[in-house]
Formats: structure tokens, sequence, C-alpha cells
């Protein structure tokens, strides 16, 4: 498992758009994202978002740590 890094919230979505994601909604602090053939994610809109949370996001959209970094 690769180290991940702390990242803001419009990090990961401009992250998550490179990997074919596009912004559905919004409510509030929360933005909805959704891809065509994957099931939506909702991104807390934050300065920062821990390791933790953004592991947990990766898992719920089957993307591995390393792929996402290739991405940063």
């Amino acid at each position: 498992m690769a180290f991940l890094p702390i990242l803001s919230g419009k990090d990961i979505i401009k992250i998550l758009g490179k990997l074919g994601y596009h912004v559905v909604r919004q409510r509030g602090s929360h933005i909805r994202l959704q891809h065509s053939n994957k099931k939506p994610v909702t991104i807390p809109n934050y300065k920062s978002i821990d390791r933790s949370l953004l592991g947990k996001i990766l898992r719920d959209i089957q993307v591995s740590d390393e792929e996402f970094l290739k991405y940063l």
C-alpha cells in the first residue's frame, strides 16, 4: 500500500476528474461525483481530508492507491 498524502477536497475532485468522474451536484460542503459505469461518490469540500478518509473513498470507487497517486 502506498503512502497517501493529506489533500484538500478540491484536489481530490480534480484527480477524480482525470479518472473519468464528473460533478453531478453539490449540497453544502459535500460534492457528489458520478462515473459512467461506477457508483457515485461523495467528497467533502474541506481544506484537508485525512488519509484514512481518502483511503475509504478509494476503496469505495475501487481505485488502487498507486493508480490514484499517478495523477498527483
